[in-house]
């Protein structure tokens, strides 16, 4: 997940009232590789066993995913709990016609990429194919062109969300 990818924050950035857990939740945020739990407590400015309990408290809920067998063990963001995060934050700020609204936008928008570059994935385009002059905006176009792609899929779950009083699969 490019577009979301918060650093580990530092305590300086943390609110005067921020606990053990609350550190530990910012940095485990920014974990986008596994990272050990020691490593964890350093960024969180805490005790390795308190990064630890916070952090299986986390991987218990979605938020983390944990490698246990790792010795010491590692834990990583679950970007799966992020995009659910977000789509649940659009089911809740827009109404089921907004988000099929968006929606038509957004394949509009891959639809006019598909067609520029004959191709129906983004990452099948290289960017290399033309002049050294419009790498730069090639990279960029496809960039869009995943960000689209990404979005639709948000909007799509958010609808499951909306149409379904926030469940995925109706009752």
């Amino acid at each position: 997940m490019d577009e979301f990818d918060p650093a580990p924050t530092t305590p300086h950035d943390w609110p005067d009232d921020a606990d053990t857990f609350d550190r530990v939740y910012d940095v485990a945020l920014g974990l986008t590789e596994p990272t050990s739990y020691g490593d964890v407590a350093d960024l969180a400015d805490c005790s390795p066993n308190a990064a630890k309990k916070h952090l299986d408290r986390l991987a218990e809920m979605g938020i983390v995913r944990a490698d246990t067998e790792a010795r010491p063990a590692h834990y990583e963001r679950n970007d799966g709990y992020l995009e659910w995060q977000e789509a649940s934050r659009i089911a809740h700020d827009l109404t089921v016609d907004e988000i099929i609204d968006r929606v038509r936008e957004l394949e509009a928008e891959r639809d006019h990429y598909e067609e520029r570059f004959d191709a129906t994935d983004p990452d099948t385009v290289s960017v290399f194919d033309d002049n050294h002059e419009t790498v730069h905006e090639r990279m960029e176009a496809v960039s869009d062109w995943q960000r689209i792609d990404r979005d639709i899929r948000l909007y799509e779950l958010a609808r499951q969300l909306a149409q379904n009083d926030g469940h995925l699969i109706s009752a």
